[in-house]
């Protein structure tokens, strides 16, 4: 009698060694593969397309910037947004508060500043130019990795101009790469349950599709546990990987996890560790085209973060400086920068600085060499800070658990 599995593990070994998987064997193998068995070849994977380095396990340090709070889309799984007309709620950072905290980034040896904020019905084209042109004037070191393709589409409507357009307009005026949000789910049915008032998830493939013809990059991303099935998680790296095919202008894929505080959801539904876990191995399996896979230790926690350098992941995400949006629905975990150091290199991996295009800038094979700049810590600040520069706070360093 034949092995019911052999067919999984055929398709594990092809992929393993460059193979491309059908979206039919994607679900198989993400739904019935043993753990052991995926997470083994996903790592194969890794090793495989990065030979030379896959000893390394890559982070960054940058600041997601939250510029303001106020927007009309009002998605389901955000505790962070404010209405248009809640004037005690929302709230807008001024440019020169911005050039405040990409002064500090600076300072702490960060490289990348993230801006993530509501689709005001005020902030058009120009606003983007503006901020951006003003921070590249100031601090033309750093990396503008910043807004996806939901922002896009705002920005347009409210100047009344072309996608192609705006794109155009805040390329020239300092944006380096997007940073691919607002994707959440891609798949119409889920999109539709958790963000009504978005663009499709055919559209902001389209928008990325635009951004990566003219010349900017971006990453792409996955929001797990609000309800979705697992046929349109598999969807949604389908429609991510025909696009890749087209444009190669994705460099990395992030997927995270739906916190279920204070939003409308209210945690009726969730993803599991492991269902992350899987997910992170079946993406580099998967996504034959994307280069970087990425664990997010922000949302699953630092020991599922470690956990997915084995399955798949080359890059541990982050020593985020400031972050306000999945913070507000719960996410309590924090790190610095001598604590991610030591998870990766508790993964058995050599911790490895990068920059937003993925150049290594230091490596860290020397643990009597880190470093221990206790300053360099993940939130910094926060939505308790009412955005005048006058309160500043450092979190404490919660335990690996």
């Amino acid at each position: 009698m034949a092995n019911p599995t052999s067919h999984l593990t055929a398709a594990l070994d092809r992929a393993a060694t460059g193979g491309r998987l059908t979206p039919e064997e994607a679900l198989e193998l993400y739904r019935d593969a043993p753990l052991h068995a995926l997470g083994q070849a996903a790592d194969a994977a890794r090793r495989r397309r990065y030979a030379d380095t896959h000893a390394l396990a890559t982070y960054i340090i940058e600041r997601n910037i939250n510029y303001t709070n106020v927007c009309v889309t009002a998605c389901k799984f955000c505790a962070f947004y404010a209405a248009p007309k809640d004037t005690e709620k929302g709230w807008t950072r001024d440019l020169d508060d911005i050039l405040r905290r990409c002064a500090e980034t600076v300072e702490l040896g960060g490289t990348q500043i993230m801006f993530q904020g509501g689709h005001h019905p005020d902030y058009g084209v120009q606003y983007y130019e503006d901020m951006f042109r003003a921070i590249k004037e100031r601090f033309p070191e750093l990396v503008i990795h910043s807004l996806g393709a939901s922002e896009v589409e705002h920005m347009a409507k409210v100047s009344g101009v072309s996608v192609d357009e705006a794109i155009g307009r805040i390329r020239d005026a300092g944006l380096d790469s997007f940073a691919g949000a607002g994707a959440e789910l891609l798949p119409a049915r889920a999109r539709n349950a958790i963000a009504p008032l978005k663009e499709s998830g055919e559209r902001w493939l389209e928008i990325m599709e635009i951004a990566h013809g003219l010349g900017l990059e971006s990453t792409t991303t996955m929001l797990m546990g609000t309800g979705e099935t697992n046929v349109e998680r598999i969807e949604h790296l389908r429609m991510i990987r025909d696009v890749q095919d087209r444009t190669g202008g994705f460099r990395a894929f992030i997927p995270y996890t739906y916190q279920p505080e204070n939003n409308k959801l209210k945690g009726q539904t969730q993803a599991t560790p492991l269902e992350y876990l899987r997910m992170i191995a079946i993406a580099r399996l998967f996504l034959d085209n994307v280069a970087h896979i990425q664990g997010s230790w922000l949302t699953t926690g630092k020991a599922m973060g470690q956990l997915t350098l084995h399955y798949g992941a080359d890059d541990l995400g982050s020593v985020m400086l400031e972050e306000n949006v999945v913070s507000s629905a719960g996410a309590k975990h924090r790190s610095n920068l001598p604590e991610l150091i030591e998870l990766i290199r508790g993964a058995d991996r050599v911790p490895a600085q990068r920059s937003t295009t993925y150049d290594i800038l230091r490596v860290h094979d020397d643990p009597a060499n880190d470093p221990v700049e206790e300053r360099v810590v993940s939130h910094l600040s926060s939505t308790a800070d009412p955005g005048d520069g006058a309160r500043r706070r450092s979190l404490p360093v919660l335990p690996v658990s």
